[in-house]
């Protein structure tokens, strides 16, 4: 199974690790390392995510006020967001 980013989770993905980046050197490194975990542990368990929107699942950033929004498809985790928890909670909806 891979994982593949929307272009707008990729985007997310970045500018919170810039973010972290510019708050204490090294802060983006280890932000993008959970992410990393995260992913890899959605891998291994792809269904155990909660379920947010339909076919959207949740998996908590340790650490950090984000989550890994994602959809499962045929050997794809389909990662539609990496969503600030402090944010608006459904600007992703239109991204599935």
């Amino acid at each position: 199974m891979i994982v593949s980013f929307n272009s707008l989770a990729e985007q997310e993905l970045n500018d919170a690790a810039q973010y972290y980046d510019l708050e204490s050197a090294g802060l983006g490194a280890a932000f993008l390392n959970e992410v990393g975990r995260c992913c890899a542990s959605i891998v291994e368990r792809p269904e155990a995510g909660y379920a947010v929107v339909g076919a959207v699942r949740r998996r908590l950033i340790p650490r950090f006020p984000y989550a890994v929004l994602y959809t499962l498809r045929p050997e794809v985790v389909r990662v539609v967001a990496i969503m600030n928890l402090k944010r608006r909670p459904t600007y992703w909806l239109g991204r599935t």
